[in-house]
């Protein structure tokens, strides 16, 4: 089925940026619905951003206005790009992809459940 490895985790101080990719395959890319979602030691896991297919994006609460994530239908790559970095910030990132289409923004998912294929996860850390 779809395969996903995402990259780019790292360390980074308070206020700074990253930028971590995610990889799919065993699927057409740009008809994937993918999202990211982080989870910290002792805390559930929750959902940062997901691109549905086309240009629709839905964001938490949390990341809105810090956060993009995009999709490179030519590379077959998902990006979130994460800007003014918080401590709270720190997680492990996950990628998850399904293969169902949504039409409007507020109908992208944004939960664990919605989402059958999921990768490895990419560590970030943040800190002052």
């Amino acid at each position: 089925q779809v395969q996903v490895v995402e990259s780019g985790g790292g360390s980074v101080q308070v206020g700074g940026s990253l930028r971590l990719s995610c990889t799919a395959s065993g699927y057409t890319f740009s008809r994937l619905t993918m999202a990211w979602f982080r989870q910290a030691p002792g805390k559930e896991r929750e959902g940062v951003a997901t691109a549905g297919v086309g240009t629709f994006t839905k964001y938490s609460d949390s990341v809105k206005g810090r956060f993009t994530i995009s999709k490179d239908n030519a590379k077959n790559t998902l990006y979130l790009q994460m800007s003014s970095l918080k401590p709270e910030d720190t997680g492990m990132y996950y990628c998850a992809a399904n293969a169902r289409a949504y039409f409007s923004s507020g109908a992208l998912p944004l939960r664990p459940p919605e989402f059958d294929s999921w990768g490895q996860g990419t560590q970030v850390t943040v800190s002052s």
